[in-house]
């Protein structure tokens, strides 16, 4: 027989230094995938649904919330008019806390973990702050340059994650996959070069954004590394969401003045804004959950494939409802950074079946 998987053996693992995923930059490291009786014991919503069709919805809802977030916070920022990154970011964060408490506490989606030293707080804390960063200048990008332009920089993650790991751990990858990375930064220049909405500020910040999550993912992998100290990614965002929130209210009232009273006088005028910045909140922290989801029924692998086909069907569905427009060499540039992600991610099985083996 083998023996199934515990949360705590479960939590040896940690695939953070290999962030191929191009998900959307508020979504955090997702762990393997339990067997089906932790499944089973953790999870009971759905179960009269067969496994097949429930698989099918959760990627979905996937799809659904990940795409959704990204042309809510672009709607917001660059059409409605609501100029708020920061704060909008910190809305997230408060509604990523309290759904999590909940879920955890209540609905006991997975086992409560909790923070054991005062040095593991301060490790959660200053990745509560590249999580911030990231987060923010995500949101901020959208308000500059179109989503199918932001998705295509977000898809040069790897190269990111690969630089960091080699700067920071000295971890080299073999001449295969570093060359795999060529198509990732030749198809990213090719769409800057042919953007006809480019901005540079916003072009910056969303490389910061893209740099930002694979620097997170990195030190994730370092900080985070005793048995006692990694936390399930839910359980993670529990804590970090909070954190997260304190450190940007004071950059949002420093650098967006009186946010908060200016948000509740459009309230009064429209209320529609409170249905858009409650619903996009909710939507922030559904792309999380249903990462942990699909994660938990199908594979991490399949959350990669899942995102590389999220960024070009993203990119498709907003050039569709905000009219941007594009060049045919801007959509070549965006296919050859996706290849480019796509062998990157094969060439690192690869290398990894080939360590294996010796």
């Amino acid at each position: 027989m083998v023996e199934a998987q515990t949360w705590t053996t479960r939590r040896m693992s940690n695939p953070r230094l290999d962030s191929t995923a191009t998900v959307d930059h508020e979504v955090l490291d997702i762990p393997v995938t339990p067997t089906a009786d932790v499944r089973n014991n953790i999870y009971t919503v759905g179960s009269h649904l067969s496994p097949n069709l429930l698989t099918v919805l959760i990627i979905a809802s996937w799809f659904t919330s990940n795409i959704g977030v990204l042309l809510l916070n672009k709607y917001l920022l660059s059409f409605y008019g609501y100029r708020y990154p920061i704060f909008l970011t910190m809305l997230h964060m408060i509604s990523c806390a309290s759904y999590s408490y909940v879920t955890i506490n209540f609905l006991e989606t997975v086992p409560r973990q909790h923070i054991l030293s005062r040095k593991q707080f301060l490790k959660i804390f200053a990745l509560s702050l590249i999580f911030c960063f990231s987060v923010v200048c995500g949101n901020t990008s959208l308000r500059y340059i179109p989503v199918s332009f932001n998705q295509s920089i977000g898809a040069t993650t790897p190269f990111f994650t690969a630089i960091f790991a080699f700067l920071i751990t000295c971890k080299k990858e073999s001449a295969e996959v570093y060359f795999a990375l060529l198509p990732v930064v030749f198809g990213i220049v090719l769409a800057s070069n042919s953007e006809p909405l480019f901005n540079l500020f916003g072009f910056l910040v969303c490389i910061g954004s893209t740099a930002g999550r694979a620097l997170k993912s990195v030190v994730q992998g370092i900080l985070l590394t005793s048995e006692a100290e990694k936390l399930h990614s839910m359980n993670l965002l529990l804590y970090m969401a909070p954190m997260a929130a304190m450190i940007l209210l004071p950059f949002t009232l420093y650098i967006e003045g009186n946010v908060m009273s200016i948000t509740l006088e459009k309230a009064r005028s429209d209320s529609f804004i409170v249905f858009l910045l409650l619903g996009n909140a909710t939507v922030a922290y559904l792309v999380n959950l249903t990462n942990f989801l699909v994660t938990k029924h199908t594979s991490a692998l399949t959350l990669q494939v899942l995102g590389n086909a999220k960024a070009a069907l993203a990119a498709c569905v907003s050039v569709m409802i905000f009219r941007n427009p594009v060049t045919l060499m801007g959509m070549t540039g965006f296919a050859v950074t996706i290849m480019g992600v796509v062998l990157y991610s094969e060439s690192k099985k690869r290398s990894k079946a080939q360590l294996a083996a010796h």
